[in-house]
């Protein structure tokens, strides 16, 4: 699934590609799952002509800032993505709306699963989804003693709580599963129980794992070896970290979650 740094890797190349560019033409597959309810041919004629101003984002969500409302909000789900190309190029696969520049140059968003969503809104920061999601952990983690004190309030598992999308927006599962790992922290303590050296060095270390996975455009090739990410898939019985710790695989929150319990506490 794309998680943060794979929408703010899509985020800053959309920008380079259209910011400041006249929407000549728009393309839409009519599909009423991925659309928001919004039929292809009014979306269509909301974005054309229209210059795109800014590409913004929050959380796994972004959108094209226009020269007039609406705008469009773009959210992957688990297979979608954008794509960047010429005019002469084919569109890609399983593509569910594409812009055209006045130069040429146009951008498709591709779903394969149809688990994404566009959706048409005049005030995307106001109305839902984005309405009720919490601080963006690139953009607006707040300081160790706030999160200190909003963690105290919360009961659940820490790592359900790193899930929260109404708290910690743009963080999904391996981020979550890093973070704790590179914190030391047990992902079954509940979020209350962290103490104020805890939640400054899980803080931290989100922090720098985002910043870190933007940083190398989402590639996690380049992610660095001793990272938790290289070895936590698959729930193999024998997984080890690059350290060669033993790597344990539970759920919670209804989710697979890789620790190592001689690191973390």
């Amino acid at each position: 699934m794309p998680e943060l740094p794979e929408v703010e890797t899509a985020r800053r190349q959309a920008e380079r590609a259209l910011r400041g560019r006249r929407i000549a033409a728009v393309a839409v597959v009519p599909d009423p799952i991925v659309f928001g309810g919004v039929p292809p041919a009014r979306f269509a004629a909301a974005l054309r002509g229209r210059r795109v101003v800014a590409v913004r984002r929050k959380g796994k969500h972004l959108w094209l800032e226009l020269d007039r409302r609406p705008f469009p909000l773009f959210h992957f789900g688990m297979t979608g993505s954008f794509a960047i190309y010429a005019a002469d190029a084919p569109r890609p696969r399983f593509w569910k709306l594409e812009i055209a520049a006045e130069n040429g140059t146009r951008l498709a968003m591709s779903d394969p699963r149809r688990l994404g969503r566009i959706r048409l809104q005049r005030h995307p920061e106001a109305e839902r989804p984005l309405a009720g999601l919490g601080f963006d952990v690139l953009e607006g983690l707040p300081p160790p003693v706030e999160l200190a004190a909003l963690l105290a309030r919360r009961r659940g598992k820490v790592k359900a709580v790193l899930l929260d999308q109404s708290l910690f927006a743009g963080v999904g599962n391996w981020i979550a599963d890093e973070a704790l790992y590179q914190a030391a922290i047990d992902p079954r303590r509940p979020a209350s129980s962290l103490g104020p050296a805890e939640v400054s060095r899980l803080r931290a270390r989100l922090l720098a794992i985002v910043r870190l996975a933007v940083a190398v455009g989402a590639d996690d090739r380049r992610f660095p070896r001793t990272w938790l990410f290289h070895h936590r898939w698959g729930r193999a019985k024998d997984a080890r970290t690059g350290r060669g710790e033993p790597i344990v695989h539970l759920t919670i929150g209804g989710r697979t979650s890789a620790f190592v319990p001689s690191r973390q506490r």
